[in-house]
């Protein structure tokens, strides 16, 4: 029976890995799908679908399935019924959250987000209470093994990046990553550059950084960590941020 219940957990795990990767790639598509029916179907042309293929592709999406989202979403009528909708709002400890989606039913996904933030506490504020706090940047991820902070300084301040952060000591045996900033209309020139100095970009996005946080209690975070994947797991959202600090 010990065996038997392992296998169950071990099913059941594979199952939960399944499931999230089907809705990352299920909201990569319609992300692309928005992209392409807006913007045209070339990515070279269309920085947002191409901004969205780059994010399909990080997520191991395979080509002949971003390439249908194209598709669909360039033929007529794919991807009119949907709306890009932000939320914000508090959470555990004051923190600052500000939750991105795309809807077709925008007063279904304001119900969904409003009810998972007071389940944990929190509370849905009104536009622009806490948007300030973020600012959108272009971030690059590289691996920090065989890399100095010197000369990834040097390749990405000379390709247009801000900032580069360096990784924090770990116990791990692989080191960690470093960091790369840039203004998010710089972000494919930059990881073009760092990728023809030979440099291995792990992953490059648009994304929202706090420009200040504020820290909270282990408790407090295992609550917002509830909050973030309730969202998260909503077909509606596409991204969560917030300024949360566990020290």
């Amino acid at each position: 029976m010990a065996g038997h219940n392992k296998w169950s957990k071990i099913k059941h795990r594979k199952a939960a890995v399944e499931k999230k990767k089907t809705k990352i790639w299920s909201k990569c598509s319609r992300a692309i799908m928005v992209a392409a029916r807006h913007g045209g179907p070339d990515p070279d042309s269309n920085i947002t679908l191409r901004y969205a293929v780059e994010e399909a592709r990080y997520a191991n999406m395979p080509k002949d399935t971003i390439q249908r989202a194209i598709d669909k979403g360039a033929g007529a009528g794919a991807g009119d019924a949907f709306e890009n909708v932000t939320y914000e709002g508090y959470g555990p400890g004051g923190v600052a959250i500000v939750v991105e989606g795309l809807t077709d039913n925008r007063a279904r996904t304001a119900g969904d987000v409003r009810l998972a933030f007071s389940d944990s506490g929190g509370a849905l504020g009104a536009t622009g209470c806490v948007a300030h706090v973020f600012r959108s940047v272009g971030r690059i991820i590289v691996p920090g093994a065989g890399m100095t902070e010197e000369r990834l300084m040097d390749l990405a301040i000379e390709a247009g990046a801000d900032d580069v952060i360096p990784p924090e000591p770990g116990d791990d045996d692989e080191p960690a990553p470093f960091e790369v900033h840039c203004a998010p209309t710089a972000l494919m020139a930059v990881r073009r550059a760092l990728e023809a100095a030979g440099v291995r970009v792990e992953l490059s996005e648009l994304t929202k950084i706090a420009a200040d946080t504020v820290p909270i209690s282990a408790e407090q975070a295992e609550t917002l960590a509830d909050l973030v994947d309730a969202l998260e797991d909503n077909d509606d959202v596409q991204r969560v941020y917030t300024n949360a600090r566990v020290d």
